[in-house]
């Protein structure tokens, strides 16, 4: 059953579309304070449907997560008591606990590996706010984290380019499957454990 080949050539499609910069922009700043979806779900497409405009690309993604990491972290510290109800019950509030007491240790360096990894960035971006961290270290860990995930995101494909397309295509099925199922087994683990 063909199921992640036509979504591929979709997203593909949908990442040539004449405002996909501008979804890419909202998209970045979303996922930095509020939204659950990573950045690199759209990024990566529209990095291999037009490989000659991928640094374009990972800089939006990066000012716009930077910005949407300044609105979390103004979330954080002027209406956490708003949203904690909220975040008390969803699935980020142990993330949360944490990336405040990591905050609490590390600060700038904890921005930045968040940054730069795929945990939940925008927990971080709150729990600084909450702790007040220093605001130009926010920034600047902010920066150079979001930066240098996007920008090895575009680079990777740049360096890739039409052979890693075409390989992406010829496997994006088994590709997708494996995910599925790796997903499965996950949440099958965490069932059985907990």
């Amino acid at each position: 059953m063909r199921v992640f080949g036509p979504l591929y050539d979709r997203v593909i499609e949908w990442s040539r579309h004449r405002f996909a910069e501008r979804y890419l922009a909202a998209l970045s700043f979303a996922e930095s304070s509020f939204f659950p979806i990573p950045v690199d779900v759209m990024l990566a497409p529209m990095c291999l449907a037009r490989l000659d405009k991928a640094w374009r690309f990972a800089f939006i993604a990066t000012v716009f997560s930077v910005l949407g990491g300044l609105a979390g972290y103004a979330i954080g510290w002027g209406a956490f008591e708003w949203i904690q109800p909220w975040l008390a019950d969803s699935r980020y509030w142990g993330a949360y606990e944490t990336s405040r007491d990591w905050l609490a240790k590390y600060g700038f360096w904890v921005i930045f590996v968040a940054g730069f990894s795929p945990i939940p960035y925008k927990v971080f971006t709150i729990a600084a706010g909450v702790a007040a961290l220093n605001l130009p270290a926010f920034f600047v860990g902010s920066m150079i984290g979001r930066g240098a995930r996007f920008f090895l995101v575009a680079g990777l494909l740049v360096w890739g380019g039409e052979k890693l397309e075409s390989r992406l295509r010829q496997y994006v099925e088994r590709i997708g499957w494996a995910v599925v199922a790796l997903v499965a087994a996950v949440i099958v683990w965490f069932m059985v454990r907990g």
